[in-house]
């Protein structure tokens, strides 16, 4: 299978900004897998897995599913409906029947409570041919107000089934479907060192196959965050982060799972090691793969993941403590994609192929 990109012809110089580390400072030895996370609905509760296929694509079941508005078709995700984090929707595979096994969501009865019991339905992983000829296709469904992708109106398996698309319109008080992407290509979005990636489709994700984040780099943000907490009140003062509830954080922490990446590394030794990589291959597996770049953060991840509370400042104000995109976003975890199939899992070893050059 061709490669993702021609690395020959990729720019290297990649600036690091405020990210002062040295390839020399890293454990290059220690690091390792150490979660793998499945979002098989975009924007909803995550799934840790101990191992997980992948195709150039993507990792198998993840971001395969969204909810759009019924009437605009318009992607919704955490960034519209913070309560998107609290259903569960988890992946029940049985080879045994035609369609693969199902997808499980389970659905709060009460999102303001947060607690009391779920609704829950089911529908087919993998919709035989003759299913989807019966499922509506829609290929007007636009993503983050700009990237057009197309999708299948997901069906129960039992006509007399509670409807998905009438339990997540109650759930969430606005009239949504339930989408199973289509076979449309989608072209994953070009980045200032991949103008283009003409090879390379992806799903619902936002942009690209694959989000790769280090455990050591959550730890700097919390850091980061302590130091906020801990800062006087002085607008000179460096670590002072406007508009941070400092009685809300003062005893709390981020986790990764806020940042919704896919594979999570720890044993670098320093945080942001992940910045330096422009090639890694992952465990035994005979692909590699390619770091397409640093990921710009918005406002989804000051979502709690737990309670679905939407905080004014962290982790944003706080990540942007280590340097901002041309766009004045912070950058936290990267983007990537891979080289063929293969299997990733918790404990795979990490070798870094091919680095970028640092710039300070």
């Amino acid at each position: 299978m061709a490669a993702v990109v021609d690395l020959s012809k990729v720019d290297t110089s990649d600036p690091l900004v405020n990210r002062h580390i040295e390839k020399s400072q890293i454990r290059v030895e220690d690091i390792e897998v150490s979660k793998i996370l499945v979002h098989p609905i975009k924007s909803f509760r995550g799934t840790s897995v101990t191992e997980a296929s992948y195709t150039p694509q993507g990792i198998q079941y993840d971001r395969d599913w969204c909810i759009i508005d019924t009437e605009t078709h318009a992607v919704l995700t955490a960034r519209d409906l913070a309560t998107t984090v609290l259903v569960t929707p988890r992946i029940e595979v049985d080879a045994s029947l035609p369609y693969g096994g199902l997808l499980v969501v389970d659905v709060p009865k009460d999102p303001e409570s947060k607690s009391g019991g779920c609704d829950s339905f089911s529908v087919p992983l993998r919709p035989t041919p003759d299913m989807l000829k019966t499922w509506p296709h829609f290929s007007d469904i636009v993503l983050l107000k700009k990237y057009p992708v197309d999708g299948y109106v997901v069906q129960p398996l039992n006509p007399s089934e509670p409807s998905p698309h009438d339990i997540l319109s109650r759930y969430f008080n606005r009239k949504v479907l339930l989408t199973m992407k289509g076979p449309q290509a989608r072209l994953a979005v070009g980045t200032p060192v991949f103008a283009t990636l003409s090879d390379v489709t992806v799903k619902y994700q936002d942009g690209y196959p694959l989000s790769i984040a280090s455990e050591e780099s959550v730890e700097a943000v919390n850091a980061a965050l302590y130091r906020a907490v801990s800062a006087t009140d002085d607008p000179s003062d460096p670590n002072r982060v406007a508009g941070l509830k400092k009685e809300k954080w003062h005893d709390r922490k981020l986790y990764i799972e806020r940042f919704r990446p896919n594979i999570v590394f720890k044993g670098a030794g320093v945080p942001f090691a992940e910045d330096l990589w422009r090639e890694i291959v992952i465990g035994d597996n005979d692909t590699s793969v390619t770091v397409l770049g640093r990921c710009d953060r918005c406002l989804l991840p000051n979502v709690d993941e737990k309670t679905a509370d939407r905080d004014t400042a962290v982790p944003y104000k706080v990540m942007l403590k280590f340097g901002k995109d041309a766009g004045h976003k912070p950058m936290l975890a990267c983007n990537a994609g891979m080289n063929g199939n293969g299997v990733f899992r918790v404990g795979d070893r990490v070798v870094v192929k091919r680095w970028i050059e640092q710039v300070v």
